[in-house]
């Protein structure tokens, strides 16, 4: 399709993203679709720090002039005790960045054909400001269609239900999906004392402001969840569109490194690789790290492993607190280099992802489980061994594992520990063992369904061209 000339007569969308790296990724990816069909977009990017250079790359990416992105005036959070938590600080991020988007949107109203604000899950706040300009509200959902029913569901389950959900006798059954165990629900309802539990509440009981909600899934990856979406038993849940899978189609940064380690990888025989990543954010504690090298060692398998320094307790979250100087290769078992050399390959901090997954030579991928390394996997074909850390992991494990089939799940010890031993046994049976040839197959099953996505007939164009010709057909009333 030939693009149109941007000029101020174009159909605009405006974006408001959550700043994490994560959630920018199929933000962009979705504005490049859209430009697919004749609409120019801006990204209005709520900051309180100083962009990552990875998010920088990414916008600076964009086709411009079709895509454009600016930064809202940043932040003060110099009122916030120390020990704010994240939870806080997000929930402030969208809603103390409401003036600026204000004054922003009357500029872009004056002189741009605006048809939609998009916000991220954290921004619905900027729900009432879309209202005061007259631009219709969407929101962009970037997980699991589960996740999206557990949110739209639990205004009432936080009524009805008086105990923390971590407690919970039996498991939690939403429409068309697996059940899910207390335990196993997104991080914030562990705890429903927590600022995190309250911005996911607020957030949650708001979805249905949005007069439609785009989501990162595609009907082949989860279809019983996402027609008890559509099937109107709920009137007041907002149309749902999928317009996944949103992901990456090329490295962002790193030449020299990339070029490294998949030189190392041309060298492998096929499949026979096993990649293993924790994704832009996630980190292990000492002992854990610790374990897994030793495992990765005593599978003897082949492995290509993106370190982080530790932390020092417990599995965490990188990118929310500072990673110091140390080399992360200090942290690994005396000798661990020199005994795996040959077998294995480690690099710091970073590698490129979807140029490791789509490379012939890797045969399986350890992940955290975050949703954008899932759909990377898929569009691939990599069988996953299922690691979850944080956030929302765990549901999205018990996805891959249960209902996909796509997975297998580490066995976690009485301490919070995965053992050596079970490391190696689960690394052997995905590379080597029967299971690990089902997991394969009906992987390759699941990557044919997403080969269809992109087809004229396929289910996603189909929902990018019906809230494309919603948003023209806006500019007509």
């Amino acid at each position: 399709m030939e693009l149109e000339t941007a000029d101020q007569q174009t159909p605009h969308v405006i974006l408001l993203p959550n700043p994490w790296i994560g959630h920018i990724i199929p933000l962009a990816e979705l504005a490049k679709r859209l430009i697919l069909h004749n609409f120019t977009v801006t990204f209005t990017i709520p900051t309180y720090g100083n962009p990552s250079k990875a998010q920088q790359d990414i916008l600076d990416a964009l086709p411009k002039p079709f895509i454009n992105y600016i930064y809202l005036t940043p932040i003060d959070f110099t009122d916030l005790p120390n020990n704010a938590t994240i939870e806080t600080r997000i929930g402030l991020t969208a809603s103390r960045s409401l003036p600026s988007l204000r004054e922003t949107l009357k500029v872009f109203s004056a002189t741009h054909r605006l048809v939609a604000l998009v916000v991220d899950v954290f921004g619905t706040d900027a729900f009432d400001v879309a209202k005061e300009f007259n631009i219709s509200p969407y929101l962009f959902f970037p997980s699991t269609a589960m996740l999206l029913s557990l949110a739209l569901h639990l205004p009432k389950l936080d009524e009805v239900y008086n105990g923390e959900y971590r407690d919970m006798l039996e498991p939690l059954k939403l429409p068309g999906c697996v059940p899910i165990l207390g335990t196993d629900l997104v991080d914030p309802m562990q705890d429903r004392s927590s600022d995190g539990y309250k911005l996911f509440l607020h957030h949650s009981k708001r979805y249905r402001m949005a007069e439609g909600i785009l989501i990162n899934t595609f009907m082949g990856l989860e279809v019983g969840a996402l027609k008890a979406l559509e099937d109107g038993s709920d009137p007041t849940i907002p149309p749902v569109y999928p317009v996944g899978p949103l992901i990456q189609m090329g490295s962002r940064v790193g030449v020299d490194d990339r070029v490294e380690c998949l030189q190392w990888l041309d060298d492998q025989p096929t499949g026979s690789v096993l990649f293993v990543s924790f994704g832009s954010g996630g980190t292990l504690s000492m002992e854990q790290q610790n374990e897994l090298a030793l495992g990765l060692e005593l599978s003897e398998q082949k492995f290509l492993w993106v370190i982080r320094n530790p932390t020092q307790t417990s599995a965490n979250v990188s990118y929310l607190n500072a990673q110091g100087m140390q080399d992360p290769f200090d942290f690994l078992p005396e000798g661990f280099l020199e005994r795996t050399k040959g077998k294995g390959l480690v690099v710091p901090s970073w590698a490129p992802q979807i140029e490791v997954l789509s490379h012939g030579s890797t045969g399986g991928f350890i992940t955290h489980c975050g949703w954008n390394s899932i759909l990377e996997s898929v569009v691939h074909g990599v069988p996953l061994i299922a690691w979850p850390l944080y956030a929302e992991q765990r549901m999205n494990s018990r996805i891959l594992v249960e209902d996909l089939k796509v997975a297998l799940r580490l066995r976690v010890e009485e301490n919070g520990i995965v053992g050596r031993a079970v490391i190696a046994s689960t690394l052997k049976c995905l590379m080597e063992g029967e299971e690990g040839k089902r997991i394969r197959n009906q992987m390759r099953v699941l990557q044919a369904s997403t080969e269809k996505v992109p087809c004229e007939d396929g289910y996603t164009p189909k929902s990018l061209s019906k809230i494309a010709q919603k948003w023209k057909s806006q500019l007509a009333i």
